[in-house]
């Protein structure tokens, strides 16, 4: 059973940096596609990018693209998620995902496709 944990979450000001991270057990993350979605009170949840762990290529959405960066460490067997130019929308719980391949192909994220969840760890961005 792959479990995921988040870390790294907390509060910063506006034009802040925070960087997330989500350690993998129970087997390797370049067996999986990986993701971070957030989700906002009274919002559904959004992808907010991924990483095909075998080709190390990405997807962001719109909103963080140029602020958000996806990474790997397979010896840590862990992915990041560095977040810079932080803004008020950015607000909100973030998760980490994953699943096989073919969530890595589309021009989208639905968090549906997903099979493999972790808590959470809360974002909040205000002055």
């Amino acid at each position: 059973q792959v479990q995921l944990v988040e870390s790294g979450g907390g509060s910063v000001q506006p034009g802040g940096s925070l960087r997330l991270a989500c350690a993998v057990s129970g087997d390797t993350i370049t067996n999986y596609c990986m993701g971070w979605f957030r989700q906002a009170p009274g919002k559904e949840r959004e992808g907010v990018a991924r990483i095909d762990t075998r080709r190390d290529t990405t997807y962001y959405a719109d909103s963080v693209k140029g602020r958000f960066t996806i990474s790997q460490e397979s010896a840590k067997n862990t992915i990041y998620l560095q977040m810079n130019l932080l803004k008020p929308e950015d607000t909100a719980m973030y998760y980490c995902a994953s699943e096989r391949y073919w969530a890595c192909s589309g021009d989208y994220m639905r968090h549906s496709d997903w099979r493999y969840w972790g808590q959470g760890t809360q974002v909040t961005v205000s002055s």
